[in-house]
């Protein structure tokens, strides 16, 4: 029997009530730690924290590359100042190691601490820090919210779902293991998704799956995919961490004082969309352990 893949869920910030910290993503943390293998036996160990510490170093990511983590799944949700030095130099050795690695963040300028992480971060687009490359890319796309500005891609309401288009060759993490040349077709939607692209300069990146926006019609990038190289381990760049909290998948399970649009429900009704969304984490999951999807 194979040991279970040891998965760390992260954020990048202490644990503050009225903001996007790790209970939020508490659907996710279920549905890793509840995959099986054929004999029942558990696939995954998950451990899901907060940071330590507002500043400074945090004692497990600073330490990470000497760890017995398989992968980390790191939510962004600060305002550019959540990993220190210390984090993202250990995150990059982890990495170099052949550890797996998940990095999500949201609109504008939220989570651009990833900047600093190797290779990874070049993937990751925001307003103030490595803007997309793209000038025609820095207008804003949702206009529901004034205050946020570029980039920002509305998908759809919080609690509803849309519809993804593959890229190039079907990805592992986007196929359906129960039904032979089936893909994943369905992720949560999210009112401003941040953005991410392949860096032109790193052969191992391509992105794997786009979306559109339900405003402008403008198709945005979902997830960028780095396969493992000498460079190191599998990575994931996602466009935004709604993807994976709870809002999203279920708005009754509620969101910080500051979210402002009102959400919808299709994805909670839509059986398909459901399983789409948690099939996509279990892939995630096996491909960033270097297991078949």
């Amino acid at each position: 029997m194979a040991a279970p893949i040891r998965i760390l869920l992260q954020t990048t910030i202490p644990m503050i009530a009225d903001d996007w910290h790790i209970g939020r993503f508490s659907m996710l943390r279920d549905t890793l730690a509840g995959l099986r293998d054929a004999s029942g036996a558990p696939m995954t160990q998950v451990t899901a924290r907060d940071r330590d510490t507002a500043t400074g170093p945090d004692a497990v990511l600073s330490t990470l590359d000497a760890s017995d983590y398989d992968q980390l799944w790191l939510f962004a949700v600060d305002t550019g100042d959540g990993l220190d030095a210390e984090d993202c130099a250990a995150i990059s050795r982890f990495r170099e190691k052949g550890g797996g690695l998940m990095v999500t963040r949201d609109h504008m300028d939220l989570g651009s601490s990833v900047c600093t992480l190797g290779g990874v971060g070049a993937a990751h687009y925001f307003h103030s820090r490595n803007p997309e490359p793209d000038p025609d890319r820095h207008c804003i796309d949702d206009s529901e919210t004034p205050t946020i500005s570029w980039p920002n891609y509305h998908s759809g309401s919080n609690g509803d779902f849309q519809e993804i288009e593959i890229v190039g060759d079907l990805h592992p993490v986007l196929m359906d293991p129960e039904a032979e040349g089936r893909m994943l077709r369905y992720l949560p939607a999210h009112p401003h998704e941040g953005a991410v692209g392949a860096p032109p300069d790193d052969p191992s990146a391509r992105v794997i799956a786009t979306g559109k926006s339900a405003l402008t019609g403008r198709r945005f990038n979902i997830a960028v995919a780095f396969e493992p190289s000498e460079a190191g381990g599998p990575a994931i760049a996602q466009s935004t961490f709604h993807h994976f909290a709870d809002y999203n998948w279920d708005p009754s399970a509620g969101a910080p004082s500051f979210v402002s649009e009102p959400p919808g429900d299709a994805l909670r009704r839509t059986p398909e969309a459901r399983r789409s969304t948690q099939l996509y984490a279990r892939n995630l999951a096996l491909w960033l352990a270097g297991q078949s999807a």
